[in-house]
C-alpha cells in the first residue's frame, strides 16, 4: 500500500496503515518479541501464508516494523516492531483494553482466559 497524494487528517494516514483484520494482530504478536512468519503464522489464527505475506509487506513499507534476514539454510527471517510500531501498538494496547472491557460485559469470561487475559 502506498501513501495517497491527499489526506485530510493524520487520523486517516495512521487509519490507512493499520486496517484491515490482521495488521492490529500482527503488531500485537510483535509487540512480544520478534518473530519468524511461521511464528506468527501460528500465533496469529485464522490467517493464511499469503495474507501473512501481504500484511507484513505493508507494515514494512510503512516503516512499522523491520525485517532481518539471517544466512544458511534452511533461510531465517525475523519481524520485530520498529519505534513507530511501538508507538502504534500502545493505540493497539489500549483499543484491547476496550474490547476486553466489552467482553467482560457481556459474559465472554471463557474467551479472556482461554487466551490469557484474564
Amino acid at each position: 500500500m502506498k501513501l495517497r497524494e491527499e489526506y485530510t487528517c493524520p487520523l486517516e494516514l495512521t487509519h490507512d496503515i493499520t486496517k484491515g483484520k490482521w495488521k492490529p494482530m500482527i503488531l500485537w504478536q510483535l509487540g512480544k518479541g520478534k518473530m519468524s512468519l511461521s511464528q506468527l503464522e501460528r500465533d496469529i489464527k485464522g490467517v493464511n501464508q499469503k495474507m501473512l505475506l501481504e500484511q507484513l509487506k505493508e507494515l514494512l513499507d510503512f516503516g512499522v516494523i523491520e525485517k532481518e534476514s539471517f544466512e544458511g539454510y534452511p533461510l531465517k527471517v525475523e519481524y520485530s516492531l520498529t519505534e513507530r510500531g511501538h508507538k502504534l501498538l500502545e493505540a493497539i494496547v489500549i483499543m484491547q483494553s476496550v474490547g476486553i472491557d466489552l467482553m467482560k460485559e457481556n459474559g465472554m469470561f471463557d474467551v479472556l482466559k482461554e487466551q490469557g487475559f484474564i
